[in-house]
C-alpha cells in the first residue's frame, strides 16, 4: 500500500483547509479587505504547503528510501528525483 494511501485522511484534511484559505483570500481581495489581514492569510497558506511537503516527503523518503531491499542505482534514482522536487520547491 501506497504511503500516501496510509496518510490519505489527514493528507487530505491538510489539502481541504488549505483551500479554504485560498478561498479566504479571493474573498478578503474582492471586498478589498486590509492589507495585513490578507498577508496574514497568504502566511498561513505557506506554512500550511510547507507543512504537507515536510509531510509527504517524510513519508517518501522513509518508504522509497528507508528500505532494504533497494539497489545502490534505486537508491541513487530515487535521490535525484527528491533532489529535482526540492530543487523546484524551493525556487
Amino acid at each position: 500500500m501506497s504511503h500516501t494511501a496510509v496518510s490519505k485522511k489527514k493528507l487530505l484534511s491538510r489539502v481541504r483547509r488549505i483551500k479554504g484559505q485560498s478561498v479566504a483570500i479571493e474573498l478578503a481581495l474582492e471586498k478589498e479587505s486590509d492589507c495585513m489581514a490578507i498577508l496574514q492569510q497568504v502566511a498561513a497558506i505557506k506554512g500550511a504547503v510547507n507543512g504537507l511537503m515536510k509531510e509527504v516527503l517524510e513519508d517518501h523518503l522513509r518508504e522509497h528510501l528507508g528500505g532494504e531491499d533497494l539497489t545502490k542505482e534505486q537508491r541513487l534514482g530515487e535521490v535525484e528525483d527528491v533532489i529535482s522536487i526540492l530543487k523546484s520547491y524551493l525556487k
